[in-house]
């Protein structure tokens, strides 16, 4: 069975003579329109079955389409966008004069939510193609977006406590008024027996619903509980408040400030975010190293140290001008062949375990000096990169040693199976790259929450609300792509690399 067909947008009307009339040449909607029916939708994993029986189902390009447009001009809501197919000209064209109910549209978008970032990537790789993607420097950077959770639906230990604590204040002003009931008239009691009762029940509901959350948050070792979106968390925003939201995490390409790679967490900072980001883009972007820009938000001695040893060149803002590092190299690199029979392991206040990499929280290296045989443990430390430290004072004693709970022979056997070594290295970021980080990926962000209406999620969920972000910022990254290259150059682009 087919598809739901549209009419014709050649069919003469009256005024003017056909519906295509309406949309100019330069119009962004030939470019969407162009772009959609340039895709193979069931390869990127959009549903596209049709019905066996009852009436046909829409064709997924034509709810592509619709969504695409909507998030280019401010229309996310499915309910307005199904208002909008009926009056709005670029839509009537667009959609070939179809109407989906709002329940259709935004089935479709829930349901193919992890699809949608393929679509987006689909598109990178094309404005690669078109040379818009210098894939050289990139910026990373993160922000916060609204979900779908109010402050009063998430919950923590300190608000359950506070909350369990009014509630048996209140369970027994209750049960203290129903004593009284008995021994007062009836004409001056504040509430009838059964009203009490109601209440007591009510508040005991609360309560168990309550206590049920503080064993749930003990059980999995959460600290908070969102009760809307169970994925959403309450986190800092930029001017000192706090929301329960999600974080996204972008990487924009510097020539042209275009995205190129994305992603949707529920992490309160931006800690061990950076390597797995750059690495995301790299995949779509099909490059094997870029300079990367970052804020000190971003800076994990040991996140920087995989950046660098993936081939990559990373300057993330800190406090020091520079800092010691190590990183693990192959033989190849090295003058040896194997690490010797009695190479020293270094560790750090979080052990990298599959390189034998690790640091100290300033960047120095901890040396194995002994093995702990009560504790099963390698004792790392380094006493003179303690004593020279600037932050001695404020690092406790027994914090300047690491414990790895490993025997010193089964690390060199790890080792040399891997055939790694370790070199040190400097680490200073430039200064002036960094000053460039704020006007490259500060850009889509503001773009996004104030010129295209996305500062809050419309979903619930990881999942979801990727996908929600897909197409936000697919329609971000078109715009710029029309707006340097123009509607005409893009269509013949799609045309020839499609």
């Amino acid at each position: 069975m087919g598809y739901i067909k549209g009419q014709s947008r050649n069919q003469i009307i009256l005024l003017p003579e056909a519906l295509d009339d309406y949309i100019t040449e330069e119009n962004p909607v030939r470019v969407i329109d162009a772009f959609v029916d340039s895709q193979n939708l069931s390869e990127h994993g959009i549903k596209a079955e049709s019905a066996e029986t009852g009436r046909p189902p829409y064709n997924p390009q034509d709810m592509l389409k619709l969504y695409i447009y909507g998030y280019f001009n401010k229309l996310r809501s499915s309910r307005r966008l199904e208002t909008e197919t009926h009056r709005n000209m670029e839509l009537i064209w667009l959609m070939s004069k179809l109407t989906p109910d709002h329940k259709t549209i935004a089935r479709f978008r829930k349901e193919n939510a992890k699809a949608l970032k393929n679509i987006f990537r689909s598109f990178v790789k094309l404005c690669q193609r078109l040379g818009l993607y210098g894939c050289e420097l990139m910026a990373i950077d993160s922000s916060k977006f609204k979900a779908v959770n109010s402050l009063d639906n998430n919950y923590n230990h300190k608000k359950l406590d506070d909350r369990l604590k009014r509630i048996d204040e209140k369970l027994e002003e209750y049960f203290s008024e129903l004593n009284a009931n008995d021994e007062i008239e009836e004409d001056t009691r504040k509430h009838t027996k059964s009203e009490i009762e109601a209440a007591i029940s009510e508040l005991s509901a609360r309560k168990e619903t309550y206590e049920g959350m503080k064993v749930q948050l003990d059980e999995t070792n959460q600290t908070q509980i969102s009760t809307i979106d169970p994925d959403a968390r309450r986190m800092k925003q930029a001017d000192g408040s706090s929301d329960v939201s999600y974080n996204v995490v972008t990487a924009v390409d510097a020539k042209n400030k275009m995205i190129a790679d994305y992603n949707v967490t529920n992490n309160c900072n931006d800690k061990n975010l950076l390597s797995p980001m750059i690495a995301s883009a790299k995949e779509v972007l099909g490059v094997e190293g870029v300079t990367a820009l970052a804020d000190t938000g971003f800076f994990v001695a040991s996140d920087i140290a995989e950046c660098i040893t993936n081939g990559d060149t990373v300057h993330v803002s800190n406090e020091h001008e520079s800092i010691t590092m190590c990183i693990p190299v192959t033989p190849e690199e090295s003058n040896e062949s194997a690490a010797p029979e009695d190479f020293k392991n270094t560790g750090k206040n979080v052990f990298i375990k599959e390189r034998n990499l690790g640091l100290c929280p300033m960047g120095a290296v901890l040396y194995p000096i002994s093995y702990r045989k009560s504790k099963g443990a390698t004792i790392y430390s380094n006493r003179k990169a303690c004593k020279d430290c600037p932050h001695r004072e404020s690092c406790k004693e027994y914090d300047r040693e690491l414990q790895v709970k490993m025997h010193p022979d089964d690390f060199t056997k790890e080792y040399n199976d891997k055939n790694l070594s370790i070199k040190q290295i400097i680490y200073s970021p430039d200064k002036t790259l960094l000053r460039k980080r704020k006007e490259l990926v500060e850009h889509p962000f503001g773009t996004l929450k104030r010129g295209m209406d996305s500062a809050y999620c419309l979903l619930k969920g990881t999942k979801n609300v990727c996908g929600e972000f897909a197409l936000s910022f697919l329609a971000y990254n078109m715009k710029r792509a029309i707006n340097i290259l123009g509607s005409k150059e893009l269509l013949q682009g799609i045309e020839l690399y499609t």
